[in-house]
């Protein structure tokens, strides 16, 4: 499937949802699972749900630090410049302890942090909001981004964002923005994580072609752009990338509604199925060996245990 097609149907499908009901969870109009090559597994059973003021989230990031989970909530269209969508701040067990903790945004999707900072990016624009307060202070407008999605920080305070239409990776660093990488040697780039030398990406898909193979895993060295590919396999629609933290790891199948494992090896295994429910850009929290998980269409975020699966 061409991917500028399957985020024109994510979003058309969002557009039914949220008209359809703004807060309710929603069941129906959620897009029917991808065919896997694996048997599926028993529907994953949540530690805990919240979906009080949970419309659209996108992504969760677990802030160590402050031991607290921040999700972006789009709250509207995908990409509508309403300034519906916030920022929540949630405790590890699921309390919400802020549902607005910012605000004055459009449509948030990818979260991560840099010293006092929590970036999200915003549309065709990457925000920063202070961590103690929720304000925002910067605004980095990206010309000619066509569809922002996750990002990524280094530790110099780089901050990499993935433009899943463009296709292009973006780098930020000081209020300059410069082309990382592009074209096909990202492919169809989605969730990014910033692991040692390497920007991991997870792509949607392969190419943009109409019979491109389903997205996978690879690294793009930060210093030479060199690309290694982390799995052979195809994953799907590829939308959160986080480290298993033994050089290996969690990403989520967004459309086909699964969690998958990938080992250092390469190899993967399927580890959860939200049967019904997307899942878009998760959170590990690591202490907890939970998975933090929006799922976007049904405006639920949920956890979920995966010490059986993860040492």
């Amino acid at each position: 499937m061409n991917p500028h097609y399957l985020y024109r149907l994510i979003t058309i499908t969002f557009a039914i949802v949220m008209a359809s009901s703004c807060s309710a969870p929603v069941n129906d109009a959620t897009p029917q699972p991808e065919e896997t090559a694996e048997q599926p597994l028993a529907p994953a059973v949540a530690v805990w749900m919240v979906a009080d003021d949970m419309n659209a989230p996108e992504s969760a990031f677990l802030h160590v630090e402050s031991d607290s989970i921040f999700v972006s909530l789009i709250n509207g269209d995908t990409g509508a410049r309403d300034g519906n969508g916030h920022i929540a701040q949630l405790a590890p067990d699921g309390t919400v302890i802020n549902a607005f903790w910012a605000t004055d945004l459009n449509a948030p999707k990818g979260l991560r942090s840099h010293k006092d900072t929590l970036w999200v990016t915003d549309l065709d624009e990457v925000v920063g909001l202070d961590l103690a307060s929720g304000e925002v202070t910067s605004r980095v407008k990206i010309e000619g981004a066509q569809f922002l999605n996750d990002l990524a920080t280094g530790p110099d305070g780089t901050v990499y964002v993935s433009d899943t239409q463009g296709p292009r990776i973006y780098a930020i660093l000081d209020g300059e923005v410069s082309v990382f990488a592009e074209g096909d040697a990202v492919e169809v780039p989605n969730g990014l994580l910033v692991d040692g030398d390497h920007l991991v990406v997870g792509s949607m898909s392969q190419s943009t072609g109409e019979d491109s193979e389903p997205g996978h895993l690879f690294g793009l060295d930060l210093t030479t752009k060199e690309k290694t590919v982390l799995s052979s396999e195809s994953i799907g629609t590829i939308d959160g990338v986080e480290s298993d933290g033994h050089g290996g790891y969690i990403v989520t199948n967004v459309l086909a509604g699964l969690a998958v494992h990938v080992d250092a090896s390469g190899a993967t295994q399927t580890i959860k199925n939200f049967e019904g429910l997307v899942a878009a850009d998760l959170a590990y929290d690591t202490a907890r060996k939970q998975i933090i998980v929006p799922h976007l269409f049904q405006n639920q975020v949920g956890a979920y245990d995966v010490s059986d699966v993860l040492e």
